[in-house]
Formats: structure tokens, sequence, C-alpha cells
């Protein structure tokens, strides 16, 4: 059975790992989750409590900056709620086209959503480019707090410390 449960750790750190590119997995708290069992299954020997609640906060500061940084982006530039939510509708309809939907999505979404609001094709257009810069560097920070959880938590686990 520990087999199993340590088979399920590594595919929810995989799958998380993904997650973290695209935005309909939960990557960071897939991460996390397949971090804690393997610690678990391990009754904490080779990553400590103390090991895994760093990776807690860590998940939480990631959580936070992926739902954060989009509205950032949006509100430096003085969007809309119709904007931001356009652009959420976007990224959900982007993620039907591949990775061109991933990228235009957002801005695409935002830009109509100005346009709704505003009817000014620049304003509109500055908006969705603000949207997308704060989506973009959320997901980049996203990605960069994932792979920091995956190699602490293999290097505390190797080394044992």
């Amino acid at each position: 059975m520990d087999t199993a449960l340590y088979a399920l750790a590594v595919v929810l750190i995989v799958a998380g790992l993904v997650g973290a590119v695209l935005p309909s997995l939960p990557g960071i708290p897939m991460i996390f989750g397949g971090i804690w069992l393997a610690a678990e299954l391990d009754n904490y020997q080779h990553l400590g409590v103390g090991w895994v609640v760093v990776l807690g906060v860590l998940a939480a500061f990631g959580i936070a900056v992926d739902f954060i940084a989009a509205s950032i982006g949006a509100k430096r530039v003085g969007a809309s709620s119709t904007a931001i939510w356009g652009a959420s509708i976007g990224t959900v309809v982007g993620l039907f086209f591949g990775l061109p939907g991933l990228i235009l999505g957002p801005f695409v979404g935002a830009l109509l959503g100005e346009l709704l609001s505003s009817k000014s094709v620049l304003r509109s257009a500055h908006v969705g480019i603000g949207t997308w810069l704060g989506l973009l560097f959320g997901a980049l920070v996203k990605l960069v707090l994932s792979l920091i959880m995956v190699a602490l938590a293999a290097g505390v686990w190797l080394l044992h410390l």
C-alpha cells in the first residue's frame, strides 16, 4: 500500500508542476499535497515537520501571488471590474486553444471587457496589456516557487537535513 501512496505522491508532484504552467490545475497545492503525503508516509524521517511547514508557507505565498498578480496588473493600469472578469473568462476559454489560447486568452478577455466598459480602444488595449503582464508575472512566480518547493523537498529528503 505504501508503494501505491508514494506513487500517488509522485503523480501529485508531477501534475502540480504541469499545473504551475497551466492555470486549469491547482499546481502549488498539488505539489504541496504530494510532498506532504510522502513526508507522512515516511513518518517525517527524511523531511521533518519543520520543513513541511516551510514548504507550506511557500505554497501559501505562491497561491496568494497567483490570485493577486493579475489584479495588481489590472489595477495598476486602472482596469474596470469588467476587464478583470474578461481576463478571467479569457483565461478559461484560452485553455481550449492550447498555448496560443493561454497566452492570448487573458489579454483578449481583458481587452473585450474594458471595451464593454469604456468604449475606448486605446484604453482597452492598455488595460489588456497590463492585465496580461500581471498574469504573466504571477505565472512566472508560481513556476519558480513550484520548482523551489520540489528542489528543496528533494534536497532535504536526499540529505536528511
